[in-house]
């Protein structure tokens, strides 16, 4: 999709990135250890578990299925809050909100709390070398300025330079003319530099990899961040070939849940912005958007995964082409979900499930796949053609007609009618299972799962699932356990925080995956007991009761209403409660709203419960258990 010119200039700009960071390499670490497990940690925005491993049978991603099938894929796992600056920094450091003092993207947590050390900072402190291609830690203001650098990169980090045109009037619109709009496919040759961000990041890591390889042997902390699905929609067009309109389908509840509070709405303003939603004359903050619209919305966001899932395998192949998927911690996860059309909401900025809820998938060698097994486990799968990229690359040399053929019937849509690309997907998958010895050991068709406070081990087939409760500050801990790194203590209570540069608001997951190896190891199918989570906890701010301009991301200083929201087996529960942004300081006497959502009965939540008199003891209940926190529904504290 880029022409020889850029392709050049890319590599140019790697190499010469890489020149100055390897004479400056001595300065700017300090070796601790120099062996380890490489980690991989990526980082998608706004991507909601719309992804066929978690069960989309509308959506194409081979690639991170692919992944998920080698992968601990974790079903449950909930951020802290549904925006991208507070979430980033929340997993980033392991510490939740209200410690970070950090609710908005405009404000740097080593100026509002505390030095802390952050997940690469750590990986940098032991001997790594730390780098960041893409949208990692939100830019700007909410990482300082600078993405955190020099505190938890080795060198400076990358940001593609098409990111800038994300707000130009570069998408195509009617009668030849170009507008800021929020659907935006694209033929990527007439586009600014002739190339998109998340393609240029994707270039980046490729070449990092490849010169890392073969100039220095050092363990690497490689985070990734891909835009794609943020709006706007800015994607290749040719992805809208997957998803004719016929096939999409509307969001289940597509109203306002009955009850709702005024304070848990968001208006949405981000997508408001684009000149096609402008041109629609909504009225705010309650109006729908028209039925034909959505299904646009719907479809281009499905595009815009596609399209990132693509980037994802160019990034994981590059770990097979130079041999280092063998030994390489591979996280990928979304910083938040991401509503379109449920409850009548677009976008973030919410406590429900679809806001908070984000796929979480951690690959590790030597438990999810055999540590022996060095051939291909990542090749990339073009789901436009339906082929891997070695198929895709024979063909071309075979018979170059046969391949644009093929192109052009993809074009016209005839290929997708005949070609069922998940069961194409999952033989790939399958094919490079064959021949190991340890298949029933280490694979599951029938993934273990964790109901309650039980597993249930599977055997026979590929990939774990884990049903847990999950947050996203227990990902540092993690990550920092399987890398054999010193795992971080849990923070003290207030006010003495902000002097322990490094702790951890969350618990390593690594009990819960190693117990599930186990079990599948021994070959046998039965339960195991594990006491884990009661509880995961989201909040969001909101400037005021009634909807308005800023409700969706107010600055700390127009914080005036915080929403708790804690997320249990078979209930959510949120209360709305005064708050003082300035302290970053709840008022729990000061009770504006308060929802309570059945999930065995209504999972989409779409029904409050909270103000029906049958359900007020149970109110009452988890008002008492919200107050307690995090801490009281840890493992081995309020079970």
């Amino acid at each position: 999709m880029e022409d020889g010119k850029i392709r050049i200039r890319t590599i140019c700009c790697s190499m010469f990135t890489f020149y100055i960071w390897l004479n400056g390499i001595a300065d700017s670490m300090q070796p601790v250890r120099s062996t380890g497990p490489n980690v991989l940690f990526l980082v998608v925005d706004d991507l909601r578990p719309a992804l066929g491993c978690y069960g989309n049978k509308e959506v194409h991603t081979p690639n991170i299925d692919n992944l998920a099938r080698q992968s601990f894929k974790f079903n449950n796992a909930f951020v802290q809050q549904a925006l991208c600056g507070p979430s980033r920094n929340s997993f980033l450091t392991s510490r939740r909100p209200d410690t970070l003092r950090v609710y908005d993207s405009h404000s740097y947590w080593r100026k509002t709390s505390g030095n802390f050390v952050t997940l690469p900072q750590h990986f940098k402190n032991n001997g790594y070398i730390s780098v960041s291609a893409g949208k990692v830690f939100h830019p700007g203001a909410s990482s300082g300025g600078d993405d955190d650098y020099p505190h938890s990169w080795t060198l400076p980090p990358y940001h593609p330079s098409t990111i800038k045109y994300r707000m130009e009037k570069v998408c195509p619109g009617p009668n030849g003319t170009k507008g800021m709009n929020l659907i935006c496919p694209v033929d990527v040759s007439t586009q600014p530099e002739w190339t998109l961000p998340d393609i240029q990041t994707a270039n980046y890591v490729k070449s990092f990899i490849k010169n890392i390889t073969e100039t220095l042997h050092k363990p690497f902390f490689l985070a990734v961040g891909f835009h794609k699905p943020h709006i706007p929609f800015k994607f290749p067009k040719e992805y809208l070939k997957l998803y004719p309109l016929s096939n999409v389908s509307l969001a289940p509840d597509p109203s306002i849940p009955s009850g709702l509070p005024s304070d848990a709405w968001n208006p949405w303003t981000d997508l408001r912005k684009r000149d096609d939603v402008k041109a629609l004359n909504l009225s705010f903050p309650y109006g729908p958007i028209p039925k034909d619209f959505q299904m646009l919305i719907r479809q281009s966001y499905y595009a815009a995964t596609t399209y990132m899932d693509a980037q994802v395998g160019k990034v994981l192949h590059a770990l097979d082409m130079y041999h280092l998927s063998h030994n390489t911690i591979i996280i990928l996860l979304g910083d938040h979900g991401w509503s379109l059309g449920e409850h009548g909401e677009w976008a973030k900025y919410s406590n429900f499930e679809v806001a908070v809820k984000s796929p979480l998938l951690i690959h590790v060698p030597n438990m999810t796949v055999p540590y022996s097994h060095k051939g291909e486990k990542f090749p990339f799968i073009d789901v436009l053609l339906g082929i891997s990229s070695q198929e895709s690359q024979n063909t071309f040399r075979r018979s170059p007609s046969k391949a644009a053929s093929l192109f052009s019937q993809i074009q016209n849509g005839d290929v997708l009618k005949k070609m069922n690309l998940r069961r194409l997907t999952s033989q790939l998958a399958e094919n490079n299972f064959k021949g190991r010895k340890s298949l029933d050991v280490h694979h599951s068709r029938n993934p273990g799962t964790f109901n309650g406070n039980e597993y249930v081990a599977g055997k026979n087939g590929t990939g774990y699932e884990i049903d847990a409760l999950v947050e996203f500050v227990d990902i540092f801990p993690t990550v920092s356990d399987l890398a054999g790194l010193r795992v971080p203590p849990l923070c003290p209570k207030s006010p003495w925080v902000h002097l322990i540069p490094l702790c951890t608001e969350g618990t390593s997951l690594t009990p819960l995956m190693r117990n599930l190896t186990r079990i599948r190891q021994s070959g046998v199918s039965s339960r195991y007991t594990l006491k884990w989570k009661n509880a995961t906890f989201s909040q969001y701010p909101r400037p005021s009761d009634i909807p308005q301009k800023n409700s969706d991301e107010p600055r700390v200083s127009d914080i005036k209403i915080m929403g708790y929201s804690m997320r249990t087996d078979k209930y959510r529960y949120t209360e709305w409660v005064g708050f003082d942004g300035h302290h970053a300081r709840a008022n729990w006497s000061d009770v504006h709203a308060r929802e309570l959502y059945l999930r065995e009965s209504d999972p989409l939540e779409d029904h409050n419960m909270a103000n029906f008199t049958k359900y007020k003891p149970l109110v009452q209940e988890f008002s008492d258990l919200l107050k307690k926190g995090w801490r009281n529904a840890f493992p081995g504290f309020g079970n």
